[in-house]
């Protein structure tokens, strides 16, 4: 009877334990943000949220501002793979203004932009945190850019459609920000509404003026 050799599994290399274990630190340094608060946010916290010791987090990273500052790269990459991910989700349907508008909406839910947000507020004071966040967020804004990019009609020049997309952002960030104070999911929603009949408004006469100078 012949014999089966059975495939032993590869052992993973020193590199790829060590990088597992970076994205797990680096993972939980996100929990913590969005559970406890920058403030709130110890190395401790963060390595029992990780599973492990405080020497593996000291090794990786050697303090709270290593970790945090590396967080920020780790929370760009996600909040921009994000936007492409959930892109392909969205129908452009019949009113690709409204689509762009839904698609802002549901990329800011959850846990990666209250992440986001503690850290914008903690780089208020912090010049360290400030320079991170300033470098990582043109290429998150890029990603949504190019994600929202899809919905906007062939009429309306790119300057504008990108002009169109921050003040939405602006509007948005405002708003939802402004609800962590009180907590109210609906009325953040109404505001939301509100705030996207007039930015529907303004593309509905950006669009008939290009295509007035157009005929």
């Amino acid at each position: 009877m012949a014999r089966i050799e059975v495939a032993k599994p590869q052992r993973r290399t020193q590199e790829q334990r060590s990088t597992e274990m970076r994205m797990r630190l680096l993972d939980a340094t996100i929990d913590c943000l969005v559970e406890y608060g920058y403030a709130g946010t110890t190395t401790p916290r963060v390595a029992e949220r990780a599973g492990v010791t405080r020497g593996a987090q000291v090794h990786h990273f050697g303090s709270k501002t290593d970790l945090v500052v590396a967080a920020i790269s780790h929370l760009a990459q996600l909040r921009a793979e994000t936007a492409m991910r959930e892109m392909a989700k969205v129908e452009r349907g019949n009113d690709p203004v409204a689509a762009a508008l839904d698609f802002l909406w549901e990329l800011h839910q959850g846990p990666l932009f209250i992440a986001t947000v503690e850290l914008w507020v903690a780089g208020r004071t912090d010049p360290v945190l400030a320079a991170a966040m300033e470098k990582v967020e043109p290429f998150v804004n890029n990603a949504v850019l190019m994600a929202v990019a899809r919905f906007v009609p062939d009429e309306i020049r790119r300057k504008e459609a990108r002009d169109f997309i921050y003040t939405a952002m602006d509007a948005l960030r405002g708003i939802l920000v402004s609800n962590f104070v009180d907590p109210d999911n609906e009325r953040a929603q109404r505001r939301w509404r509100r705030a996207t009949a007039h930015l529907h408004n303004i593309a509905e006469a950006a669009l008939a003026d290009v295509r007035g100078t157009s005929s």
